[in-house]
């Protein structure tokens, strides 16, 4: 449970899935669909969905590379935050925007796995949320480290691992699959 006793309610939470992060993701498609999938369930069952939208010198707000994919459909009437650091907590409206709502548990998707999807995930245990990271609806890119080429599948795996029964004093991690997400 939560440190938010007075925060019943969920969100999934759509991170940074825009034309200058995923073109050359890790199963990309599959990985797309899994969250149109989600969107369309919470809608369904009245949850909210967060967009998250990082930009930087190299997509900047308004530019192709920081839009969100053409495949998925954010409403204008859901809550959209504008980040600049990796946590999508970082100097944003994103803690106000969950009051708002009454949130204590996120469902997280999105991109860059080893970045922006595991820096929030870690933020909002740090804050006081459960977290719940939707194993097979994140992605990343394969990247290079002093040792070599990290492989994408890889670090997936791992934080998906990393997410398993990560609990802190008050609230909890998870980590299921897109076929068991019950919002």
């Amino acid at each position: 449970m939560s440190k938010f006793q007075d925060r019943p309610n969920s969100a999934l939470l759509v991170i940074d899935v825009q034309n200058g992060v995923v073109s050359d993701s890790w199963q990309r498609d599959e990985v797309v669909a899994n969250i149109n999938s989600l969107v369309a369930k919470a809608r369904g069952m009245g949850t909210p969905v967060i967009w998250v939208q990082h930009s930087d010198p190299w997509m900047p707000l308004g530019s192709e590379n920081w839009k969100i994919i053409e495949e998925l459909e954010p409403d204008a009437e859901e809550v959209h935050i504008q980040k600049n650091y990796r946590s999508s907590f970082e100097e944003t409206n994103l803690e106000k925007a969950l009051a708002e709502l009454g949130v204590g548990h996120l469902f997280i998707t999105g991109a860059q796995t080893n970045y922006c999807v595991r820096h929030t995930s870690h933020a909002a245990l740090e804050r006081g949320y459960d977290v719940t990271l939707v194993e097979d609806a994140h992605t990343t890119s394969d990247s290079q480290w002093d040792t070599g080429t990290l492989s994408a599948e890889v670090i997936v795996a791992e934080q998906n691992q990393a997410m398993m029964d990560y609990d802190l004093p008050g609230r909890s991690a998870s980590i299921a699959p897109t076929t068991e997400i019950s919002f």
